[in-house]
């Protein structure tokens, strides 16, 4: 029996053993880069059916760490196949943070393909031995007649925010206005003529870990003449736990044939300040009447709107209840007054008082309490001793004058 155990405990003991090696032999990743791909550029765009398109991929290291070796691999789907010429794997080797490396591909489009949206897939890892990452990315597929023969050029002209800067929590929206620079309706390059019409085939924004983009992309918003402007809108939300600072968004625009796409980086500001309230003057109730004042400023970067201050405190009375501010500017500040009266009998001498700040940021409705003043109650008694000895004082005074009047009148007779 004891044999039989020892057996046992010996299998027990092998398989343990031969677990923790396994597990060892597990590539595990360390690494806290992190990569992103993205088609920056396609010519021509679309891609045309029967033709070559070259493509330009970029990786980027959106991580905190650096990428020691990364590798890249394409894949094409139909109706996509790499050149003869082209590597499908290629090592970019060291990438690091906020750094990005640009690949150029070269790609058929199959005869029989139809016009509309087609995939390829990148596969990326940012170290020998760590797990791939895998990637799908969109590529506009038209025929000859599809292709845009023009030469206008798309500029990212204006840039709104609204509220202009966020505060945690916050939903808002960016409106985008693109613009054609061209300045007349044609122009020569040799022999050859072409209009300076523009066409934006999508335009897409996506968001970040803070920040997240609830709109689709645009599609085909039509042509935009010399002069010409597109406005395009887009909804946010910025998360609960985002820190202040400036955040940035990526606004990714697909032109025409022969325009490159664009990749711009849109600063999108969050600002957590808001309404502070200041007391200026002693928070004190004489003999159950006071006037208490305040200073409201507007720490926030941004106007707040439809801002009102509304004093609380347990058996006290304020007039006005609720004092209406309205809209406020960056450092702006206000000064209001509350008539404090004392209505319960059961008041202690130092009383809790809180203040609520409401207001409003674009569409959003924020609300800050400060809750942590005390009012002194203060109840003085007349001093009875004080005033008896006033009336004795007037009384001998009196006396004293009659008296003085009294013996100059009968020295007189």
């Amino acid at each position: 029996m004891k044999s039989i155990r020892k057996y046992m405990n010996f299998l027990g003991s092998l398989f343990l053993v031969t677990l923790i090696f396994a597990m060892s032999m597990i590539p595990v990743s360390a690494s806290a880069a992190a990569l992103r791909a993205d088609i920056v550029q396609c010519d021509p765009n679309p891609a045309e059916i029967g033709q070559y398109v070259n493509v330009w991929i970029k990786i980027e290291n959106v991580g905190n760490t650096r990428a020691d070796d990364v590798s890249v691999e394409l894949i094409p789907e139909y109706p996509f196949s790499l050149d003869a010429g082209d590597e499908t794997l290629r090592n970019i080797g060291i990438l690091s943070t906020d750094r990005h490396a640009s690949l150029e591909y070269h790609l058929y489009v199959d005869e029989n393909a139809r016009p509309g949206t087609r995939s390829i897939k990148v596969r990326y890892q940012d170290d020998e031995g760590t797990f791939w990452s895998e990637e799908t990315l969109d590529i506009w597929v038209g025929s000859g007649s599809d292709t845009f023969d023009s030469k206008g050029t798309i500029q990212l002209e204006e840039i709104t925010t609204e509220p202009e800067v966020l505060m945690p929590g916050n939903e808002g929206t960016v409106t985008f206005t693109l613009k054609n620079t061209a300045t007349q309706h044609s122009v020569s390059f040799g022999d050859d003529v072409y209009d300076t019409n523009a066409r934006v085939r999508s335009a897409t924004l996506k968001g970040t870990d803070e920040i997240e983009v609830n709109s689709d992309p645009y599609h085909d918003t039509g042509i935009l003449g010399p002069g010409d402007t597109v406005d395009l809108t887009y909804n946010i939300k910025v998360d609960d736990t985002a820190r202040d600072g400036t955040k940035h968004l990526e606004f990714i625009v697909v032109g025409s044939s022969h325009t490159y796409n664009y990749d711009w980086n849109i600063p999108i500001k969050v600002d957590s300040a808001g309404i502070k309230v200041i007391p200026t003057k002693p928070l004190t109730i004489d003999n159950g009447v006071a006037i208490l004042e305040f200073d409201i400023v507007n720490t926030h970067p941004s106007t707040l709107t439809s801002v009102s201050i509304r004093p609380q405190a347990e058996g006290i009375d304020f007039s006005p209840v609720e004092y209406f501010i309205g809209s406020m500017d960056h450092d702006e500040l206000f000064t209001v007054e509350f008539d404090a009266i004392v209505v319960s009998n059961n008041v202690s001498k130092q009383q809790d008082l809180t203040l609520l700040a409401q207001y409003r940021s674009g569409v959003n409705q924020h609300e800050t309490s400060l809750n942590d003043l005390n009012l002194s109650i203060v109840t003085e008694k007349p001093n009875s001793g004080t005033g008896f000895a006033s009336i004795s004082a007037l009384l001998v005074i009196f006396v004293i004058s009659s008296l003085v009047m009294y013996r100059r009148k009968k020295h007189q007779q």
